[in-house]
């Protein structure tokens, strides 16, 4: 079984930041499918929904950012996937607004969602989808992040979520490096 993982911080106060776009993306794939979230299992919010036939677990941690592996670690374990079988999506600074990138494995780039996850794996050798969120470098990091996004960045961030979940449709269906060489 394959999971994809939106990365954000639970609660209303976050819900349209920049931080939680992982959330978002995760909301606007599983709406198009006509599925919500409706289950929940220890520090997560888990859906199920098939894809071309295939049944993919799509999970939001509800602990926040910086202990996302907690969960996430748990229902790997609980459903015995590989790691090439995860997808987390994760917003980023270092990407210009409304860029998406897909990647077979690499570094937590600073984000300390990433970060929790591959501490908890034990390694970052996973699939990850980064949206860029742009940085104004004028304000403190923390509050860029957990800022919301303003009317003139809105168009760009909509594109990029219907960006993202073609490419979590192109991953399910044709894999990490083809999903690579479509998205990138």
């Amino acid at each position: 079984m394959k999971i994809v993982i939106g990365l954000g911080n639970p609660g209303t106060k976050y819900t349209k930041t920049r931080h939680n776009v992982g959330f978002m993306i995760i909301d606007r794939f599983l709406k198009g499918c006509n599925v919500s979230f409706t289950k929940k299992y220890r520090d997560a919010i888990i859906s199920k929904c098939l894809v071309e036939g295939e049944e993919i677990l799509f999970v939001k941690p509800q602990l926040f950012m910086n202990l996302s592996g907690v969960p996430t670690k748990k229902i790997v374990e609980k459903h015995g996937c590989n790691l090439n079988e995860i997808l987390v999506i994760l917003d980023d600074i270092n990407l210009p607004l409304g860029r998406i990138r897909i990647r077979e494995k690499g570094s937590c780039g600073g984000h300390n969602g990433l970060k929790s996850i591959s501490d908890h794996l034990k390694t970052t050798q996973f699939p990850r989808l980064r949206i860029g969120i742009g940085n104004s470098f004028s304000e403190d990091t923390k509050d860029f992040v957990l800022a919301r996004f303003t009317r003139e960045e809105n168009d760009a961030i909509q594109d990029a979520l219907d960006k993202a979940c073609k490419a979590i449709n192109y991953w399910i269906t044709t894999g990490i490096s083809n999903c690579m060489s479509m998205v990138n």
